[in-house]
């Protein structure tokens, strides 16, 4: 943990976290008060088949039209911060101030130190699932300009 302008900030590694566990466990750490920070989003892993995950988020962005929604963002570090999102009960004040101390970036930006970047339990290396998709791949799909 660093101070950040003045405010104590975490900082996680994305890679090779896989995304339910990392959101989950994001989301808690907001609600408690912490600002937190998540570097290499384009990283982060989608477990199961790729042919069903590429589904269910083209099925998800063909949903709806241009002009009413849904919307989908197709950028990594959006995704993931959506997923976080969908772990907090954002239209409450208290979701809503937890979701602001989140934030997310593909790569690590220059203002974040690489020195004090944390990991999180939920690994793919913790887990016999070989099925996986990065949320990059995924971002690609969608027609992300990378």
């Amino acid at each position: 943990m660093f101070k950040f302008w003045g405010r104590k900030m975490k900082v996680i590694d994305g890679k090779d976290m896989i995304l339910g566990r990392l959101a989950t466990q994001v989301a808690k750490m907001a609600l408690n008060g912490e600002e937190v920070t998540i570097v290499n989003c384009e990283s982060v892993i989608v477990v199961g088949k790729k042919k069903e995950i590429f589904g269910r988020y083209q099925q998800r962005a063909a949903r709806g039209t241009h002009s009413t929604g849904p919307f989908l963002h197709r950028a990594p570090d959006r995704i993931v911060r959506r997923t976080i999102r969908g772990m907090l009960s954002y239209k409450t004040p208290n979701g809503k101030a937890a979701f602001q101390r989140v934030m997310c970036y593909v790569g690590v930006p220059s203002d974040v130190s690489m020195d004090k970047v944390e990991t999180l339990k939920g690994n793919i290396t913790e887990t016999q699932n070989l099925n996986f998709v990065t949320v990059g791949d995924i971002s690609k799909q969608l027609g992300a300009k990378l």
